[in-house]
């Protein structure tokens, strides 16, 4: 590769960094509004049901748009996308923000969740075509992936911050912050030029099918967090969900225009890609909830008490665009990334067993390391989301990797909470509390073991990659 090809111009650095600024919008506005729950619910009088409502309407938004947001861009144009769907988000934040009843709250998370949705994948597939395959992309994306990681960790510290001045700011923070990023997006964001036309239509009955069976995939996950409450209705709720994955499967086998075009679930790299991005977030997600119940729960900590303390998660913030992508040109992005879930486990697997009276000081150093491990996780695997990929799919891809993040992070929550809860029962001593803790604290543990598994398989099928690096007939269909 030549210098001038990874050597970009300025203003495709700018365009960077206004799109890590909209990932990290997405990332830290769902970290806010969680640590504002509380004094949500406190000002408007909402019941457990419609608090828990407001978080699972992002959910099922995001999770339920997300592969017709990846094919829309993929259509329509990314630039395009992005910057309309841009304006859907800032304009639904500001509803949450002036909210006076529940069902404000549930339209504006249910909107936003679909806003970012479309903006996510039309994000990533306009830097893997601004940035050339290669050293220079490798670098790009792992400054993107920390700026997303960074996100959900500093979100929490700005969430009590804004929460102690008043709740509403939670969602008029991101309105101030979309509006900066759409006035740098205007002139910065540009539509690489297209080497060949866009063909195809939208997949319309792809379209509501798979929508309807994300959107009762994510209820069904979310009904999870209270298994024993009509286990019928969840149960019902998945194979009616199943059903209509297996009604999108069959239309798009038939479809001139698939939404999701199956060849691309033929490379086992991207299969194993999506599948350790749901466990390992999954892990992740239920991992800083446990904590926050112990911080503030059982420890009786502030909520800014409670936000400083997981701020040493955010190690991610400075590594992952620094470390992360010298390891990768150094030695693969697959080692990378299953060093990062072997440390992960072993971070979550020194929380296990966990002391009432445990000092900050024995906790920093591993929260720390899990920090580490989302540096040296994340960013690999958005690298991988479009590795080997046709990029005229990669709208597609991104929306594959980011449906497997959200339903990751929806399942770990929901896990995660099953088992806090059945352990505890009816438990209300501090001694029955903390042992329903340590047990959900399997949860995250177990989910990054499994996620190294999977990986693992693709450990030696990597090793021979270099040499083949060379033309790829079409990326979408090769094997690993």
């Amino acid at each position: 590769m030549s210098t001038s090809a990874v050597r970009m111009d300025g203003r495709t650095w700018a365009m960077l960094m206004v799109l890590c600024g909209a990932i990290f919008l997405e990332g830290i506005d769902v970290a806010m509004l969680n640590v504002a729950l509380p004094s949500i619910r406190a000002d408007l009088g909402l019941s457990t049901g419609m608090l828990s409502g407001v978080v699972s309407a992002y959910v099922l938004g995001y999770g339920g748009f997300m592969l017709l947001g990846g094919r829309a861009a993929d259509l329509l144009g990314h630039r395009r996308v992005f910057l309309t769907w841009l304006v859907v988000f800032l304009m639904f934040s500001g509803l949450g923000g002036f909210a006076t009843e529940g069902w404000m709250l549930l339209l504006s998370r249910f909107v936003t969740g679909v806003a970012s949705a479309f903006m996510a994948p039309a994000g990533l597939a306009l830097i893997t075509a601004a940035f050339p395959a290669g050293p220079a992309r490798t670098k790009a994306l792992g400054i993107y992936a920390g700026t997303a990681a960074g996100g959900f960790t500093l979100g929490l510290v700005a969430g009590g911050l804004l929460t102690s001045l008043g709740w509403r700011w939670v969602f008029f923070a991101p309105v101030i912050l979309a509006a900066l990023i759409l006035a740098a997006a205007v002139p910065l964001v540009r539509e690489p030029d297209a080497r060949e036309p866009r063909t195809g239509g939208f997949d319309l009955a792809g379209s509501f099918t798979v929508t309807g069976s994300m959107l009762l995939l994510a209820y069904g996950v979310v009904r999870l967090e209270h298994a024993g409450d009509g286990a019928a209705l969840t149960a019902g709720v998945f194979a009616a969900g199943a059903m209509l994955l297996a009604a999108f499967v069959a239309i798009e086998r038939r479809s001139r225009s698939p939404l999701v075009r199956l060849g691309i679930l033929r490379s086992g790299a991207l299969v194993r890609t999506n599948v350790s991005a749901l466990l390992f977030l999954a892990a992740f997600a239920g991992f800083q909830f446990l904590m926050t119940l112990y911080l503030q729960e059982l420890r009786g900590w502030t909520t800014w008490q409670t936000g400083l303390a997981l701020l040493a998660l955010g190690a991610d913030v400075a590594l992952a665009p620094t470390l992360t992508p010298r390891l990768v040109n150094r030695f693969g992005n697959v080692r990378v990334l299953f060093g990062g879930l072997v440390l992960a486990a072993v971070a979550y697997g020194l929380f296990l067993p966990l002391g009432i009276d445990w000092a900050y000081l024995l906790m920093f150093p591993i929260l720390f390391l899990i920090g580490v491990a989302f540096a040296l996780v994340y960013g690999p695997l958005t690298m991988a989301a479009t590795d080997g990929v046709d990029e005229r799919e990669h709208g597609v891809a991104g929306g594959l990797l980011y449906t497997a993040i959200q339903f990751g992070m929806a399942l770990g929550l929901s896990a995660v909470t099953a088992v806090h809860v059945g352990v505890l029962g009816d438990g209300e001593s501090v001694e029955a509390r903390l042992d329903a803790l340590r047990t959900a604290l399997l949860v995250p543990f177990g989910a990054v073991l499994l996620a190294a598994a999977v990986t693992a398989f693709g450990l030696r099928t990597r090793r021979r990659a270099p040499e083949a690096a060379a033309p790829v007939p079409s990326a979408v269909e090769t094997t690993v």
